[in-house]
C-alpha cells in the first residue's frame, strides 16, 4: 500500500527503522539514532554514533533554558526545523559568509570554518554548535574549549569526508563537553541537523 499522508510516512518509517535495529541502543539516545537513520537509511549510524555520558539529557536542557544553535554550514542551517527552534526560542546561526570572516580567513591563511567559530564565541547566550562538514571547525572548537573562550552545552561533531575528518572527531571527544559524534569519515550537514531536530522534537512534540 502506497502511503502519501506525510505524517503517516514519518511514523511508518520510525515503525520499519525500529524493526530493524539489532543495536542494543539506550534508550535516551534511541530518538537521536532513528532521527539520523531516518534522515539517511543507514543503519551504521546505529553503533557509530558515540554520545557522551548524559548528552542528550544535558543538551534537554540547555534547549529548555534558552539557548542558541551554531552550524558550520547553512545547508545545516536550513535543515534545522524553524518551527521547532521558535518554539524553544532558539537562535540558528551560521557565521561561513560573513564577509568579515571571508576576510579574515583569507588574511590569516585559514578556513572560514575556524573564523566562523570564533565569532560564535561572541555569543552570549549558551551554545549548541553542529558541525556536519568542516573538521577544522572541530579542531578551532578544540582550541577555544581549550583555552577557556567558549563552553559549549554540546558539541554535534559529524563532519564528513577524508582529511582531518577521524582526528578532528578523536580531538573533540577527549575534551569535557557533552558531545554527540559519527564516528568514522560518515557524517554531514544533514545527519548534523537531524541530530539538532531529534533533540528538539522530543521537547516540542
Amino acid at each position: 500500500m502506497i502511503v502519501t499522508d506525510p505524517e503517516k510516512i514519518e511514523e511508518r518509517s520510525m515503525q520499519i527503522i525500529e524493526s530493524e535495529l539489532t543495536a542494543d541502543i539506550p534508550e535516551e539516545n534511541k530518538a537521536v539514532v532513528k532521527r539520523v537513520i531516518h534522515c539517511t537509511a543507514d543503519f551504521d549510524y546505529a553503533v557509530n554514533l558515540a554520545f557522551s555520558d548524559r548528552a542528550v539529557k544535558k543538551a534537554l536542557d540547555a534547549l529548555q533554558n534558552g539557548c542558541d544553535i551554531v552550524t558550520d554550514t547553512n545547508m545545516a542551517r536550513s535543515g534545522v526545523n524553524k518551527a521547532a527552534a521558535a518554539k524553544l526560542g532558539c537562535g540558528i546561526y551560521c557565521f561561513m559568509s560573513d564577509p568579515d570572516v571571508a576576510e579574515a580567513a583569507k588574511a590569516r591563511g585559514c578556513t572560514r570554518a575556524a573564523v566562523s567559530m570564533e565569532k560564535a564565541a561572541s555569543l552570549e547566550r549558551p551554545l549548541i554548535f553542529a558541525i556536519g562538514n568542516a573538521p577544522t571547525a572541530l579542531l578551532r572548537l578544540c582550541e577555544l574549549i581549550d583555552e577557556k573562550k567558549i563552553a559549549p552545552k554540546l558539541v554535534i561533531g559529524v563532519p564528513v569526508g577524508f582529511v582531518n575528518i577521524i582526528e578532528s572527531k578523536e580531538e573533540i571527544m577527549k575534551r569535557d563537553v557533552p558531545f554527540i559524534v559519527a564516528k568514522g569519515r560518515k557524517g554531514g550537514s544533514n545527519v548534523a541537523a537531524a541530530i539538532v531536530n531529534a533533540l528538539m522534537y522530543q521537547i516540542t512534540r
